[in-house]
């Protein structure tokens, strides 16, 4: 079974990498603490120091380890509000943030509609470059409209922060329009609001750098980290200025975050990513499978769009390309399809309709060649009416 989906990013180097096993025995069988609540360990340090050394700012910043994406942008919400004295947030819509009550609370996902909602967030259009919702600048409409908000209900010195992904992955794979996020940035400097720039799911080498808000030419006041970081182990971090994260001790407290065995593991990930060029790989594999698949867009009429960066793809089926319309089912039973034919991939957007490609970053060009050949077989085989709508039912999620 060839793995797109790398449990959504999480099992960075495959599964069972040699360095990423033996780092975790060693740091097992020497495991003189199981966290950092109280006892210092060398992994968690290491890492720590190996994470600020990605940073131009690195001396001027500090590490926080948690379990999760989750629970790293659950701290950014109350490190800001803390640090800033403010309640208000922006978010973006479809952005998911993670699963945890202050997480959710600036997610715009359409899991999270039912979730309570939380008071003062402005939640803004992301760009979307191939549904667009204006004839002109997408990124300036959004622009217009923040500035809008700013000048009437929404004043920006009541704003804490901002939350945004890099490229919008869970509500369809969208990359901004150029500079969009560098105009975003400059309004929330000039207003105090911190940037929080969610990593998770782009960060790790996964976009053809180490982060994906390098590519952009921005530097947020938060990162948080996650899925790839740990190579299939719950592993995740904030790297934040240093006068946010040091507001005040025992701020956010994990009893067993920071464990040797987890941040062991980290290590292993970022000497593994840098001993290979991971991210070059990441680069160079990412566009090789991108051409393959607008080389597949030519011959299947339900691949509407290509879109991503390096090894984070995401393939929008429509029904119709003149309108556009989503092909959820369609989605479904590709997956379901290309899973049969030893492929496994997911499905994400507010539609369900695009297909996600986050495979681990040691794909190589064998890989993509038969990822290639499987869907062109599995977008066929649906087209042609070979996928019952049965057949997929039990895995709608309901």
């Amino acid at each position: 079974m060839l793995d797109l989906s790398s449990s959504w990013g999480a099992a960075s180097l495959g599964y069972g990498h040699p360095a990423v096993t033996e780092a975790v025995a060693t740091a097992a069988h020497n495991m003189a603490g199981a966290g950092l609540l109280s006892i210092v360990n060398e992994p968690a340090v290491a890492l720590a120091e190996r994470l600020l050394e990605g940073f131009p700012d690195g001396e001027d910043r500090r590490v926080w380890f948690g379990h999760s994406g989750s629970d790293t942008n659950d701290v950014a919400v109350r490190l800001c509000e803390a640090v800033t004295g403010r309640k208000r947030f922006i978010a973006f819509v479809g952005a998911y943030h993670g699963g945890s009550a202050a997480s959710q609370s600036v997610s715009g996902h359409v899991s999270h509609l039912k979730d309570p909602q939380r008071p003062g967030l402005l939640r803004l259009p992301f760009p979307d470059r191939y549904r667009p919702d204006t004839n002109g600048d997408i990124a300036g409409a959004v622009l217009d409209r923040l500035d809008e908000h700013f000048a009437t209900d929404f004043p920006p010195d009541k704003v804490a922060g901002i939350f945004f992904e890099t490229i919008q992955s869970d509500g369809g794979m969208h990359v901004p329009p150029v500079g969009f996020l560098q105009e975003i940035e400059a309004r929330c400097r000039m207003h105090g609001i911190l940037t929080v720039a969610d990593e998770v799911k782009t960060g790790i080498a996964r976009t053809g750098s180490l982060y994906a808000f390098q590519q952009e030419g921005l530097l947020p006041d938060l990162v948080g980290i996650g899925k790839g970081l740990g190579g299939g182990l719950p592993l995740s971090a904030v790297v934040g200025r240093q006068e946010i994260m040091d507001h005040a001790p025992a701020f956010a407290i994990l009893t067993t975050s920071g464990n040797p065995v987890c941040t062991a593991a980290g290590g292993a990930v970022l000497q593994t990513i840098a001993d290979n060029d991971l991210a070059a790989n990441a680069h160079n594999m990412g566009n090789r499978l991108m051409a393959g698949l607008r080389q597949l867009a030519t011959r299947h009429e339900l691949i509407g769009d290509v879109r991503g960066r390096g090894l984070l793809i995401g393939v929008d089926l429509v029904t119709d390309r003149e309108s556009k319309a989503p092909a959820a089912m369609a989605a479904a039973k590709v997956a379901f399809r290309a899973w049969q034919l030893g492929v496994n991939l997911f499905v994400c957007g507010m539609h369900a309709n695009v297909l996600e490609l986050s495979p681990a970053l040691i794909l190589g060009k064998t890989e993509v060649t038969h990822a290639l050949e499987v869907l062109d077989v599995a977008i066929g085989d649906v087209a042609a009416g070979k996928v019952s709508d049965a057949a997929v039912a039990l895995y709608s999620g309901q």
